[in-house]
């Protein structure tokens, strides 16, 4: 394939999926090597960064995305009708924190950290697809074992688990 047509050719990709596209995908819609499509993407992302374009692609659960650059954020929610992207209940935000620092996890672990039932609240992060069961525990009435999903990571827009804030890093936020 002619160079030329490399970049394009990535973000042609990008723009028809309408979801995360990981290296491997791209690698086999395209043929090029896997070293290759990491530095083409570095580069589109670092052109969209620097012309402020109106979309943007981000590094999101383990692939990338063309994502509208939160900068328009309030006009485009204008444009297209929609309310503000609904937000997650305080119950649901503690639940979802204590799974993914500590996953995978039995929902009697959850109860016990957070003191109160937990039924409700993780049927609903269950059904928004922002946790998963993935198995269950070796233990008596082997209960189920809930993790975090690609789902959760492109909701708080995170590359991976790791860009999760340490608890140094929350300790400090409340010394500012």
């Amino acid at each position: 394939m002619e160079e030329a047509r490399k970049k394009p050719l990535l973000e042609a990709l990008l723009f028809v999926s309408g979801e995360t596209v990981t290296v491997p995908e791209f690698k086999a819609a395209s043929e090029l090597p896997e070293a290759e499509i990491k530095g083409l993407m570095e580069e589109l992302i670092q052109e969209y960064r620097e012309r402020n374009s109106g979309v943007v692609i981000a590094e999101i659960a383990g692939g990338y995305q063309m994502v509208t650059n939160p900068e328009y954020a309030e006009w485009v929610r204008k444009f297209s009708g929609a309310a503000k992207a609904q937000k997650l209940s305080l119950p649901a935000l503690e639940t979802l924190a204590i799974i993914a620092y500590k996953q995978p996890m039995i929902k009697a672990e959850v109860e016990e950290l957070r003191g109160v039932n937990s039924d409700g609240v993780i049927k609903t992060l269950l059904e928004k697809r922002l946790i998963k069961i993935v198995g269950k525990k070796e233990a008596p009435g082997r209960p189920l074992l809930y993790t975090t999903t690609t789902e959760f990571l492109q909701y708080f827009g995170l590359k991976d688990l790791s860009e999760l804030p340490t608890l140094k890093d929350l300790d400090r936020q409340e010394a500012a």
